[in-house]
């Protein structure tokens, strides 16, 4: 990170440009590879038995799928433009991106701007290390690389595999470890230290005897203060918090079927028979059981990285968990599956990158798009299957690009009073029931 700070502005962005298109590849690969359904389209995977051979000038990011068309009788026509532009469109967005966080400054400055100063202030090198920065750039480039193959693949079949899921939980919680102030960033004006966080230089401004303006990563109490029963070892509470949100999450990638013709209570005992076995099998047995002894050491260790895990931890079982409920309303509300379970998985693995409260705003924002979409497509084609995973990725991008203003507009007022939180998703959670009701009568009526 530092290396790459210290570069000139139009090195970095060519750098940032052309990992973009790699990564663009290795998107590419996902989507064809790791499909239910495998297609022998991406120049990495194994060749078409009736396509000419391939040379090293097809693994070329973006010129390679020139050569590629070649192979349009056997992929269709235009098979070859989607994963040009997605390589082209990642380098493209990476770059953007980097000088949004990097050099604008797009989520400090603005939040700097929401406190009541006499002038704006303007970016200025030093305000924030510029590691600082470059640490949510990172985690925000490998977020975006992992929500758009487990789009494309959900807009191919419908389907989000938990090859991606699985492994993009993992790292997020890994980044989340490691780089503590990857998180989302959340500026405050502080008598006392944060938990994890740097001093913010504002030159020229005012402030109260003792107190600075820090940046902190949006914890899993922000914008409150971290509470010293939340902290590492010896505080055993804050250690079953983290191993109840493990192992939620390993529950929910455990295979597992409902089988409710005997009642619930036979299903429910079915389902801890099947997860059970399955968490004494490799591969779940080794990642449960790993990643509760990693969970133990690092509360252990304490400090910043146990403050950021047990947020990252807190993001995961709170926006899978929203998900989780919307599918079961939806469910007994249609008389249907009404989403599918890679959904709540891919929402997951959202939180453990951006947080429980970016989670609970993506769930709210992510309906509308849906929604529209949805009743266009049941117009037009007499089909109201969509597939979700795009909407809960566009929503998350624009949470996390726009995250100072949806956070300065009364969203930390609302966290801040944390009570509220609970009582809104209930009303939000009666309402979609009662909504989702009267879709199901007007699509008896009309279809």
């Amino acid at each position: 990170m530092a290396l790459l700070a210290a570069l000139p502005l139009s090195t970095c962005l060519a750098a940032v440009f052309l990992a973009g298109i790699l990564l663009g590849s290795l998107v590419n690969w996902a989507i064809y590879r790791l499909a239910w359904n495998p297609r022998e389209i991406s120049p990495w995977g194994p060749t078409p038995t009736d396509a000419p051979p391939r040379c090293w000038r097809d693994r070329i990011p973006v010129l390679g799928w020139l050569g590629l068309r070649r192979e349009r009788k056997i992929h269709g026509d235009i098979f070859w433009v989607r994963p040009l532009m997605i390589e082209l469109m990642l380098g493209l967005g990476l770059a953007a991106l980097y000088w949004w966080e990097n050099v604008e400054l797009g989520l400090i400055l603005p939040q700097i701007n929401a406190f009541p100063f006499p002038f704006q202030i303007a970016n200025a090198p030093g305000i924030v290390p510029a590691w600082v920065t470059h640490q949510g750039f990172i985690a925000h480039a490998v977020l975006i690389v992992l929500m758009t193959s487990a789009s494309f693949i959900d807009i191919d079949e419908k389907i989000i595999p938990d090859e991606i899921t699985v492994p993009g939980t993992l790292l997020g919680l890994a980044l989340a470890t490691i780089l503590p102030l990857s998180l989302l960033p959340h500026i405050a004006l502080r008598s006392l230290p944060p938990a994890v966080g740097v001093p913010v230089t504002i030159p020229e401004v005012a402030l109260p005897q003792g107190a600075l303006f820090f940046a902190e990563p949006v914890t899993l109490t922000c914008p409150n203060l971290w509470p010293s029963q939340l902290e590492g070892a010896p505080n055993w509470k804050s250690l079953v918090i983290g191993q109840a949100c493990w192992w939620f999450w390993c529950f929910a990638i455990a295979p597992r079927i409902w089988r409710g013709r005997h009642g619930p209570a036979r299903a429910l005992q079915l389902i801890a028979r099947r997860v059970g076995r399955e968490l004494t099998r490799v591969p779940l047995g080794f990642i449960a059981w790993s990643g509760s002894l990693a969970i133990a050491a690092i509360w252990w260790w304490g400090e910043a990285a146990w403050v950021s895990l047990l947020t990252s931890l807190i993001g995961l079982a709170v926006s899978g968990g929203l998900i989780w409920i919307v599918r079961i309303v939806g469910t007994v509300a249609l008389g249907r599956e009404a989403m599918g379970f890679g959904d709540v998985t891919l929402m997951m693995m959202v939180g453990t990158f951006l947080g429980w409260q970016a989670g609970v705003l993506i769930f709210f924002i992510s309906p509308f798009a849906g929604l529209i979409v949805g009743l266009v497509q049941a117009v037009t084609r007499r089909d109201d299957v969509i597939p979700y995973g795009p909407f809960l990725c566009l929503g998350s991008l624009l949470v996390m690009i726009m995250w100072p203003t949806v956070w300065n507009m009364g969203m930390q007022d609302l966290f801040h009073v944390g009570w509220l939180v609970p009582v809104v998703l209930a009303v939000c959670f009666v309402s979609l029931f009662g909504l989702l009701g009267i879709w199901q009568q007007i699509k008896t009526r009309i279809f």
